[in-house]
Order: C-alpha cells, then sequence, then structure tokens
C-alpha cells in the first residue's frame, strides 16, 4: 500500500494542469483493472480526464464509490516537500487528501477479488480530475451515477486523529461583489468622487453580519481588489466571498440576501454575481444509516469509529442529494491542503478492510 501510494503521490497531478492527470490515470486504471473491472476514460472538458470503473456486467443495481486524483499542488512541489516515509508516516503532496483513500479503494477491492468474495451489490468506481477546484465538468458524471446507486462510498479523508466519519458537510456557494464608483483627485476634488473602497466597507458589514453559528451559516469576505493610488478616490472595488450552510434549506435565504446587496452611498453601483454550486451533506436518517454499518463493521476489526460534521464540502454533497452517502472513508491523517500533509501508515490496512466489509454489506 505504501508503495502505491509513493507512486500515486509522486505522480504530481495538479487540478488545473489537465495533462498531469495522465499518470495517476494510468496507474490507477492498471490496478482496478487487476481488480477484475472494466476501465473506461471519460473526457473532461478543459479538465483531466476521468476515470470510471465497473464490472462487465453493467445491468441491475450498484454501489459508488468516489474519489479524485488532483491535488491542490503545483508541479513541482516534490522539489522542496518530497514524499517521505517514516515513523508511521507518509508524508507529502496529496497523500493525505486524497490519493491514500484511492489507494485503501484498491485493495479493499483487490482483497475481495483474490478471495473471491462477492460484494453484495457491484462496485461502481468513478474518479474525477477536478474535485479541488468544484468538480463543474464531472459534476454530470457524478449526478447521474448516484441517481442509479443503492449507496455511495466516499474515499475523502477522515476527520481528526481518531479518524471519524463524515456524516454531515456544509454547502458551499461563491460569489463576487464589484463596486463601481467615481475617481477624483483625493486633495484637489474629493467632493466630486465617489469612493468604492468605503462603499465595499459597508457591505462587508453587512455580508459578515450573515453569518449565524448556531444554525451553522458562515459567510466570510475572502479577498478584496481595487483602487488605484493613496491620493485618488477608489473608481472600482471587487470582493469575493466564500459561503456555507449547514441545511439546504438556508441556502435560498443566504443566496437572496447575497444577490440583493443595494449601495448605501450616492454615486455607487453594486453588482453581485453567483450561488452555491455545492449543496450540503445533511445528517439524514438513509447517511445515519450507512455510519451505523461502518460502526458494526469496525467492531468486527476491533476499532472504534467515530462521526463528525465538517465545514468543507466534497463530491458527497452531491451523491447525498440522490442516495445514501458515507463520507471520510479515506486515511487517518492530517494536514489537507497544508505544507504537513501526512497518513498514518499503520490504520491504512485496517480502513481498507473497513471498506472491504461495508462493500460486502446488505443493502437495505
Amino acid at each position: 500500500m505504501t508503495a502505491l501510494l509513493q507512486r500515486l503521490a509522486e505522480s504530481e497531478s495538479p487540478s488545473l494542469d489537465p495533462a498531469s492527470q495522465s499518470a495517476p490515470f494510468a496507474i490507477l486504471a492498471d490496478q482496478l483493472t487487476a481488480t477484475g473491472l472494466e476501465v473506461q476514460r471519460l473526457r473532461g472538458r478543459g479538465t483531466g480526464d476521468h476515470l470510471e470503473a465497473r464490472s462487465t456486467d453493467r445491468g441491475g443495481a450498484y454501489q459508488l464509490l468516489v474519489g479524485h486524483m488532483d491535488t491542490v499542488w503545483p508541479a513541482g512541489t516534490l522539489e522542496h516537500m518530497p514524499v517521505k516515509v517514516s515513523d508511521d508516516r507518509v508524508r507529502g503532496p496529496g497523500v493525505f487528501d486524497m490519493k491514500a483513500g484511492l489507494v485503501q479503494m484498491v485493495f479493499a477491492l483487490r482483497v475481495l477479488n483474490d478471495l473471491g468474495l462477492q460484494p453484495s451489490l457491484p462496485p461502481v468506481v468513478f474518479i474525477n480530475s477536478d474535485e479541488e477546484i468544484g468538480s463543474r465538468d464531472s459534476r454530470e458524471h457524478i449526478r447521474q451515477l448516484a441517481a442509479g446507486a443503492a449507496r455511495a462510498f466516499v474515499l475523502e479523508p477522515s476527520f481528526g486523529p481518531s479518524g471519524a466519519l463524515k456524516t454531515a458537510r456544509k454547502g458551499v456557494g461563491r460569489f463576487t461583489v464589484k463596486v463601481k464608483g467615481r475617481a477624483s483627485h483625493s486633495g484637489l476634488d474629493p467632493d466630486q468622487g465617489a469612493s468604492a473602497i468605503l462603499e465595499i466597507s459597508h457591505q462587508i458589514q453587512r455580508l459578515f453580519a450573515l453569518n449565524d453559528r448556531e444554525r451553522g451559516i458562515s459567510v466570510n469576505v475572502g479577498t478584496i481588489d481595487g483602487g488605484l493610488r493613496a491620493n485618488v478616490i477608489a473608481p472600482e472595488v471587487r470582493a469575493d466571498v466564500d459561503a456555507r450552510v449547514l441545511y439546504g434549506e438556508d441556502m435560498a435565504p443566504v443566496e437572496r440576501a447575497i444577490l440583493g446587496l443595494e449601495a448605501v452611498g450616492e454615486g455607487v453601483t453594486v453588482e453581485v454575481d453567483g450561488g452555491f454550486g455545492r449543496p450540503p451533506l445533511e445528517r439524514t436518517e438513509r447517511n445515519v444509516a450507512l455510519w451505523r454499518a461502518a460502526q458494526q463493521a469496525a467492531g468486527e476489526l476491533g476499532i472504534e469509529i467515530g462521526e463528525a460534521t465538517v465545514g468543507g464540502a466534497s463530491d458527497g454533497n452531491i451523491t447525498s442529494q440522490y442516495t445514501a452517502t458515507l463520507d471520510g472513508l479515506g486515511p487517518v491523517g492530517d494536514g489537507a491542503h497544508a505544507a504537513h500533509e501526512q497518513v498514518v501508515k499503520s490504520q491504512m490496512p485496517e480502513r481498507s478492510a473497513l471498506l472491504a466489509l461495508l462493500l460486502l454489506a446488505p443493502c437495505s
């Protein structure tokens, strides 16, 4: 497992470099073919290609396995952040998010194939190359597969040092606020200008006022860009906004509040665009039932499995709209998108075994 993880991590695959996805695609295609699955390449439109694998028998019900091979790390990261194996840790770009999860999935399928054990339903594997940039190209593939699946298992990393599974994720929206004012010399003609920066300061306060910790609503202005010089009344400013909700019913009112921002000052205009791209993965009864099944399987392995609600989104947010979904079945580790990214090597086999048992478990 460690050797395969090293190969995948050393095949750098940044989301924004479609050509880079070919190397991990080829590795995974070979591995999945060896488990008895038939691999199909789905061409990406402006992204890398996506991988779909299933048994040659394409009729009837199935269970879906979802992962991604793209990472946030740019090409060349290995030069200063090489893959290292030491002290029961594998460190390197993309090992935690989420190439170790792909390794665990491959080995779960491999052990079932080698032992002649039949999953309760045939597995269908989907691995995309654009998850880290919102799955805009692959989203429709995921929707179609999830709509026909009896259940979905997502191999994103587990949560925290105990490796909790993710039974809820916030939905994510992205918005852009553009303010246009009127430029003038701040010393000679200050009254002739209309400051876009002053206006955006009012709008930022309105945006942050939408936060509701108890309800699980978070709104953040992440970047601001605009203005010309210190002695010029700013004619234009842009702000990028991230909004997250825990419940689907909150998407529409939060979206309306942001899209409905109106100018406070005179001589300025406010334009807002954007929306929610991923709905929340809610802690529904059918999702909790899958977590209960994971608890039972973990008990057979002598390990404990908890559950967690997280603010980040994944493709599980999409599958959960159509079928029972359990997320966070990937590795135990730390440092997603961070320089200390790592996985606990000794826990990879047991997490792979957990997935194998879930694939064998009856589908209610």
